[in-house]
C-alpha cells in the first residue's frame, strides 16, 4: 500500500502511503484511461502532467463539486496539518512532503486549536502535593 513517485517535487523520488479509497479510485481511472508511460500523462503522453495542469484540474474539480475553499496541489500542506493533528510525528510528514530539512516542514505546519487545547502541560503530570502528603 505504497505509491512510488519517480519524479516528485524537485525531480526527487519519494514514497507515499496509499489509502484503500485512493486505490479504488486509481483502479477505476486505470481501467478507463489505461495510461502507458505515466499514470497521469501530460498533453504529450510520453511526458508527465505539468504542475499547472494539476492546478487547473483542481480548480475545475472545485467548481464541479461546489467546494467553497481554494483547492490546489499545494493542499498537501493541509494534508500534513491533518496528519499532525492525528499525532503523526514530523519526520514521516517531512518524508511525505519531500522536504530535505525538517525546519522546512515545520514552517508549513499550522498547529490547530484542537491540538493546542489538548496539549497537557508537563506541570499537570507532576504528582499533586496533597497526594504525596497522604502517602507519608
Amino acid at each position: 500500500m505504497i505509491i512510488n513517485i519517480r519524479e516528485g517535487k524537485g525531480g526527487h523520488p519519494r514514497q507515499v502511503m496509499l489509502s484503500p479509497k485512493l486505490l479504488e479510485w486509481l483502479r477505476a481511472y486505470w481501467n478507463q484511461r489505461q495510461p502507458k508511460d505515466w499514470l497521469f500523462p501530460g498533453m504529450r503522453s510520453d511526458r508527465p502532467m505539468y504542475a499547472s495542469a494539476v492546478n487547473a484540474f483542481c480548480h475545475q474539480l472545485r467548481k464541479n463539486l461546489g467546494i467553497g475553499k481554494r483547492l490546489s496541489a499545494h493542499g498537501m500542506h493541509s494534508f500534513a496539518s491533518h496528519l499532525l493533528d492525528r499525532g503523526t510525528d514530523l519526520r514521516p510528514i517531512q518524508l511525505l512532503l519531500g522536504h530535505c530539512d525538517l525546519e522546512t516542514t515545520a514552517r508549513y505546519l499550522h498547529v490547530s486549536e484542537h491540538r493546542l487545547h489538548s496539549t497537557v502541560s508537563p506541570l499537570d503530570q507532576l504528582p499533586a502535593r496533597e497526594a504525596e502528603a497522604k502517602k507519608k
